[in-house]
């Protein structure tokens, strides 16, 4: 029998799914030990490279906003139309190692870093407005499936599904995965997502839950999985060559920038939860708003010092943009900056390409040594608060807009269990005929080397989805169909 799961202080783990929150929506407590204690150590587990978003490339740029959107948000970089932030982004896979390769069937991050003149503010997104799981307790999980296997030290297909065939809520993610979209062609030729919701205080503390969307101007364009395979072997490398290229020889790669926006009121009152990273807001009832353009048009003069050394996080905000109850953005608020501290140092953010030099030298607090302080180190100034001596002081409308919290502390299971599979489902009914055959077909050449129980258990989500989609892949796989939606069909009665 297997023994019981403990942190690593010996204690046992009594939820190894739910973070501990206040309430169903939280949010997550700090006082979770087995959460901190599990993404602490998760983030400390490569050296030096980064556990996930190994390899990327990145670029230097501007966001230029082009409508007014100031009835929402305070943040200054957006008080103006025709206001411009300079900007550096970085482009990644994000379950391969530094070495893999650019055409791995793989989600990409798309982390931007907006130098405004109240400090940086990142938006660390992907190119999927999903992810897989919506709890931050999975995440370091999630990752160990998405590498290698301990033993054989080999990418291995039982972990891949054996994980995603028991975390239902990754589903809609994995249909995206599989689909045309799964092999982004270049960097140029990508979409951008926030994917977590965000909050909006406009000057008058009032808040809008938000979502942003960067759509690609160069259009979408992708690999299929044999011209995945026949790039591979030409060049590993030729997203990271066409994004310098391009720039290089006088290019610019653009994105038109829009919000989705969501009453504070409704997110309390919504069909589904809307702090669930693993579904969209449709934009039937929440529509796109244009507001900015962000262009990137200089490569980096040296790749470690500004792409490999770059370090985003999206805790890294300015007043008039603040996180919501998404508990995985929760999570993410902790891991990413204790990520970059083990990685870089604590003092990370006096790197060049981190430092928020647009606040034009105003960086003042009582953080002093460290690994590689190269900023003065605060000088003669005082490195505690309260003083006497003239050091910096708070400013009261830099605060959080208040939101009231209220619930019984514990370990909750999601609410909205049968919606897991309502998106999926309808994204797979917008494919033509084409495209779910391709989707049938990659998901076939990949699950088709995991066990046979493993299966049995993936595509009976599919089917939850839509019974043509789960039946398609189970034929694929060759599975007894009868005998495996049967069983489903019996106990959906």
């Amino acid at each position: 029998m297997p023994g019981t799961l403990t942190t690593s202080s010996g204690s046992p783990v009594d939820n190894n799914d739910h973070s501990l929150t206040v309430g169903p929506q939280g949010p997550v407590l700090i006082q979770d030990f087995h959460l901190i204690d599990k993404l602490a150590h998760f983030d400390r587990e490569r050296i030096p490279e980064r556990v996930v978003h190994a390899k990327g490339a990145g670029a230097y740029g501007y966001f230029e906003v082009t409508n007014d959107v100031t009835k929402w948000t305070k943040a200054k970089f957006l008080n103006k139309v025709g206001k411009k932030t300079p900007v550096f982004v970085r482009f990644s896979t994000v379950g391969g190692e530094k070495g893999s390769a650019d055409c791995e069937r793989d989600p990409r991050g798309f982390a931007v870093k907006f130098y405004t003149e109240e400090g940086n503010y990142d938006m660390v997104g992907n190119n999927t407005p999903v992810f897989f799981i919506r709890d931050p307790l999975k995440f370091p999980d999630f990752i160990h499936t998405q590498k290698r296997n301990p033993q054989t030290n080999l990418k291995d297909a039982d972990m891949f599904w054996d994980f995603l065939s028991l975390t239902p809520e990754s589903t809609h993610q994995v249909t995206i995965l599989f689909s045309d979209r799964g092999i982004p062609k270049t960097y140029r030729h990508m979409d951008g997502f926030t994917s977590h919701t965000f909050k909006w205080v406009n000057a008058e503390g009032k808040a809008t839950w938000i979502k942003l969307h960067f759509k690609a101007e160069a259009g979408i364009q992708n690999l299929t999985a044999e011209e995945a395979k026949i790039m591979h072997g030409n060049d590993g490398d030729h997203a990271t060559r066409d994004l310098f290229n391009h720039i290089a020889n006088g290019g610019e790669s653009a994105w038109k920038v829009s919000v989705q926006l969501m009453s504070y009121e409704d997110a309390f009152k919504y069909r589904f939860d809307p702090f669930d990273v693993t579904k969209v807001w449709p934009h039937k009832d929440y529509p796109l708003h244009p507001f900015g353009r962000m262009v990137l048009n200089r490569n980096p003069e040296n790749y470690f010092a500004e792409v490999e050394q770059s370090a985003f996080s999206p805790s890294h905000l300015v007043p008039g943009i603040e996180p919501s109850l998404d508990k995985m953005l929760q999570g993410r608020l902790f891991s990413y900056p204790d990520t970059h501290r083990h990685r870089l140092g604590v003092n990370y953010q006096q790197i060049p390409v981190n430092c928020p030099y647009a606040t034009k030298g105003k960086v003042q607090n009582h953080q002093r040594d460290g690994f590689m302080a190269i900023n003065g180190n605060g000088g003669p100034a005082p490195n505690y608060g309260p003083n006497s001596f003239g050091g910096p002081t708070d400013r009261a409308d830099a605060a959080n807009a208040p939101f009231q919290a209220t619930g019984v502390v514990g370990r909750y299971r999601y609410q909205h269990p049968n919606d897991d599979f309502e998106q999926p489902g309808n994204l797979y009914r917008l494919m033509t005929p084409d495209q779910k055959t391709r989707l049938v077909n990659n998901l076939v050449g990949h699950m088709s080397k995991a066990r046979k129980d493993i299966q049995e258990r993936q595509v009976v989500n599919f089917y939850k989805a839509d019974p043509d989609y789960g039946l398609r892949v189970a034929k694929g796989l060759g599975l007894d169909v009868s005998k495996l939606f049967g069983a489903v069909t019996k106990a959906k009665m």
